[in-house]
């Protein structure tokens, strides 16, 4: 055995969780759901890996020492250099020009698993979480945009969530582009900085917004976000337009590239309306834009408008839960030739927060399985308790032996620590008469605190009863059934 200054600390990393069952059974029943939307849209399962070469993934380059920050990243024996994805749009761009010639165009799938962003955590910031993607590659028109905010609208009320709960939002990089044009925002990189202060103005407001536009931003722990360095005219413009001011519109009104982006906007709008989507689902809106760098044409996100009560004990609306877009370059970077694409994603569980905050989710713990306890430990017994699992398993009923080294009382203790509706006792004496002793432990729980003494309890044994061996199954199903029956009630 170890020395004590041996044993490794059982810690887990920040800015990660563990997952327990009902989390589990829980994602598993939101996904399942989602994934029925996309199935009836016509899309397809697609999965790729978690590494993916860190040049493939597109925003993160390498330099001279090790990639920029945001990725977690690792060099092979071959010194090159790979990391765990980012998101899952851009493993599915590679993925498509790939296999590009053997894929139908357009070309449309979706895909669930984890993302990895190597961030400083915070609360709801993780390092690790999951996503629910659907994109459509090789439709140049935004009549899969349009498609997009429809299916993101049924995949909201398929979860549940009832119209006036959720919008999704739709807005177009070249109308943002168009307004940063015409003010002489014309620096790549200060042209991404300006689009993530934007998006930040559900987070911050806008006078929050206004100091990423200009010097920077102080956040209460202290850092310091450095911000876009523009004039104070400039961020009132950018301002006017992320709220639907005229100004905004008006200094970018005989911009090319904003008229294309304003025109696209009106095809959408026209297009979701036809289908039959008001503006109280699907609305377009200014001050959307997505904070990733590769969107090139419209964007959007559903947000859901509940109110809730945040950390500091203010009530706001729940926010976004998932967003997309238009992004013509990704798979293009492989290619050499345009590849128009678009897709949406959904925040797994930021989504699952949501739905338990409306009671839209199930969060129940599964039934727990029956356990069948070992009086004796010679390998004839074992068999034969062995056997009753299997007669109980073969009946559709969650079972398991007790593998555990201890004693009765033990065993017990273990399948009430379990949460197990009843367990199975055949000894010596059972076994002579043909028969097993069945207790239901949820029923001998209530019992039991209507017994006020030991010797009562040991004579009277609650909710413990005989039934010949032949009849197990029958027995344990019963005693299923009137559990079940008692937490619907």
């Amino acid at each position: 055995m170890a020395d004590k200054a041996d044993k490794v600390k059982a810690r887990l990393p920040r800015g990660l969780v563990d997952r327990h069952p009902a989390d589990i059974r829980a994602v598993d029943e939101m996904m399942a759901k989602i994934r029925a939307v996309y199935e009836l849209y016509g899309f397809e399962p697609v999965e790729t890996p978690l590494i993916e070469y860190t040049d493939a993934l597109g925003k993160f380059l390498p330099d001279q020492d090790r990639p920029n920050e945001g990725v977690f990243s690792f060099q092979d024996e071959d010194e090159q250099w790979l990391s765990l994805r980012y998101d899952l749009t851009a493993p599915l761009a590679r993925f498509v020009a790939e296999n590009f010639e053997r894929l139908p165009k357009p070309y449309r799938s979706y895909r669930a698993g984890w993302v990895f962003r190597n961030e400083k955590p915070g609360p709801g910031r993780f390092r690790q979480f999951m996503q629910f993607d659907a994109d459509t590659v090789g439709t140049p028109g935004v009549a899969a945009d349009a498609e997009m905010c429809m299916m993101m609208a049924d995949v909201m009320e398929a979860l549940g969530i009832k119209r006036g709960d959720y919008v999704i939002r739709v807005n177009n990089r070249k109308v943002l582009d168009g307004v940063l044009e015409a003010i002489g925002v014309t620096s790549e990189g200060q042209k991404l900085t300006v689009l993530r202060a934007i998006d930040k103005l559900d987070k911050f407001g806008p006078e929050g917004v206004k100091q990423l536009l200009g010097k920077g931003r102080l956040d209460e722990s202290g850092d310091f976000t450095k911000g876009a360095e523009l004039g104070a005219e400039q961020q009132d413009t950018v301002l006017a337009m992320c709220l639907g001011e005229d100004g905004g519109s008006a200094a970018a009104a005989r911009n090319e590239i904003w008229a294309q982006g304003a025109d696209e906007l009106r095809e959408i709008a026209a297009l979701v309306s036809a289908a039959g989507y008001g503006s109280d689902r699907i609305r377009i809106d200014p001050s959307v834009v997505r904070g990733l760098e590769y969107y090139t044409g419209p964007v959007f996100e559903a947000e859901l408008t509940f109110p809730v009560v945040n950390e500091d004990g203010e009530t706001v609306r729940f926010g976004s839960v998932g967003g997309g877009g238009r992004y013509d370059g990704l798979v293009s970077r492989f290619r050499g030739e345009p590849v128009p694409a678009t897709g949406f994603s959904i925040g797994v569980s930021r989504l699952m927060t949501a739905l338990k905050n409306l009671g839209k989710l199930e969060t129940a713990e599964a039934v727990a399985p029956v356990v069948v306890l070992v009086m004796d430990k010679d390998t004839e017994s074992l068999g034969r308790y062995q056997r009753l699992v299997s007669l109980l398993r073969q009946a559709g009923i969650r079972a398991e032996m007790y593998l555990g080294g201890a004693g009765m009382k033990a065993q017990m203790k273990y399948a009430d620590r379990r949460g197990s509706p009843c367990v199975v006792i055949q000894g010596g004496d059972e076994r002579e008469k043909g028969e097993v002793q069945i207790k239901d432990l949820v029923e001998g729980k209530r019992l039991s605190e209507e017994i006020e003494d030991n010797v009562t309890w040991r004579e009277s044994r609650p909710a413990q009863f005989s039934v010949p061996e032949s009849e197990m199954v029958a027995a344990v199903k019963r005693v299923l059934d009137a559990q079940a029956k008692e937490r619907s009630a």
